[in-house]
């Protein structure tokens, strides 16, 4: 059994940015984008304490949407960790939260049966020795102040290991390592790379690990070629973005990916941004994936307090409602290796091909690219009601395309996404 046959099987996740960027409310990025100063930033260390955070909760939502994996921040680009680390005082237990907060992360989604996935952000703008003044994303990149210090990048690569293996070593078997990200000379073995993987694997060597180590959201690293690194990952994880189809090395070779999303525009609680996307968009999109054989991240961005924003709740709440009667059509399947219907998109799962309709059609659904005689049952996945083939004299300009007829209306029965499952012989 291949370490990632689960992953490609489980096809949807819980993404959960959440940290001090929470309380300033402004996306993740905001000391970057504000160029704010460790002094300036401290505010929110210090008021820092989530008194509503219930991550039982936050597991029974992730549960009842159909995830059935989840990957939390442990800490972000400003340094700030949310579990104990030993190497550092700038963490959720020298706050008023007092305690780990990846402890009771882990513990209550494990309790579910979800597996669990730890974030990393290779960059750290709080740490002394990440370079700041002329570095790319740093807060500090354009104050003068900083210009001529030097920085021992050794010294944080060896503090970076070492939270590394705290995470490895405190919380129990980790499913996936998702590190953020890579850029410029900040790359590779600018990471030390091999050495890291060696040692992650050394814990857990059927660990999944992004691409992120000698890549980012958009760019993809060597997974796309036929000799790919030793860091180069497992899997693809393009943001905030589906491919137009599936990943393929150079000589063909699927590759696994997962699309990274939010909610609405950002990855941290923002107050302001209430531009989410429906529960109907992202149900389509999680099939858009599965049917170019990819996974779906779907990410949460908790307010200050530790709650889970209501629209967010809302959403999840939809997508359960669908997953409760038509995840057969999303778990263990993947692309049929189809052209693409004008009504919505097809998932396979061996011989048993699910036809997505988003759009009402006028006189029964065609099964574009199979016959009539490949066909053994046909069904509503919903409820498993027994669906047949429509003859109808009006379709007779199409006698080699087969027509499944879904009954009198002429309105789907889920307007969001109703599955028909066929059987091939």
């Amino acid at each position: 059994m291949a370490k990632t046959d689960w992953f490609v099987h489980d096809r949807f996740g819980m993404f959960i940015h959440w940290g001090l960027y929470a309380i300033p409310a402004r996306c993740e990025w905001v000391r970057s984008i504000e160029k704010l100063s460790v002094e300036d930033y401290q505010i929110f260390f210090d008021t820092f304490d989530p008194v509503d955070y219930n991550p039982k909760e936050w597991a029974k939502a992730a549960k009842h949407a159909g995830m059935k994996y989840a990957v939390m921040t442990a800490k972000h680009h400003d340094g700030f960790c949310l579990f104990d680390s030993k190497l550092t005082e700038y963490k959720a237990t020298n706050t008023k939260a007092g305690r780990d907060l990846i402890r009771e992360f882990v513990d209550a989604f494990r309790a579910e049966g979800i597996k669990i996935g730890l974030y990393y952000s290779l960059v750290d703008w709080y740490h002394p020795d990440y370079p700041h003044y002329g570095e790319q994303h740093h807060p500090m990149r354009d104050n003068e102040e900083y210009k001529g210090i030097e920085h021992n990048f050794d010294n944080y690569l060896d503090y970076m290991h070492g939270q590394v293996r705290e995470l490895c070593t405190n919380y129990g078997k980790l499913d996936i390592m998702w590190f953020d990200f890579s850029y410029d000379e900040r790359s590779g073995e600018g990471w030390r790379a091999t050495e890291l993987v060696r040692m992650i694997r050394g814990y857990f060597p059927d660990v999944l690990i992004d691409n992120r180590l000698e890549g980012s959201g958009e760019g993809y690293g060597s997974l796309l070629t036929d000799n790919p690194s030793e860091f180069s990952g497992d899997f693809i994880c393009p943001e905030q973005v589906i491919p137009l189809e599936g990943f393929f090395t150079e000589s063909g070779k699927p590759i696994i990916w997962e699309a990274c999303v939010t909610m609405n525009n950002n990855w941290g609680y923002t107050a302001n941004d209430r531009n989410f996307k429906p529960a109907e968009m992202i149900i389509r999109k999680l099939v858009e994936c599965v049917s170019k054989g990819g996974n779906l991240l779907l990410n949460i961005g908790p307010d200050a307090k530790g709650n889970i924003p209501t629209e967010s709740l809302a959403i999840l709440e939809k997508m359960g409602e669908w997953m409760s009667k038509n995840s057969e059509s999303i778990y263990g399947c993947g692309s049929a290796n189809l052209g693409k219907p004008e009504f919505g998109r097809i998932t396979r799962n061996g011989n048993i091909l699910y036809y997505h309709i988003f759009e009402n059609q006028i006189n029964g659904v065609p099964l574009m690219e199979i016959e009539s005689s490949q066909i053994r049952r046909m069904w509503f996945v919903a409820t498993g009601s027994e669906l047949k083939l429509h003859a109808c004299h009006f379709l007779n300009s199409y006698k080699d395309i087969p027509f499944v007829s879904l009954g009198e209306s002429p309105i789907l029965p889920d307007g969001t996404d109703t599955v028909i499952g066929v059987e091939l012989m």
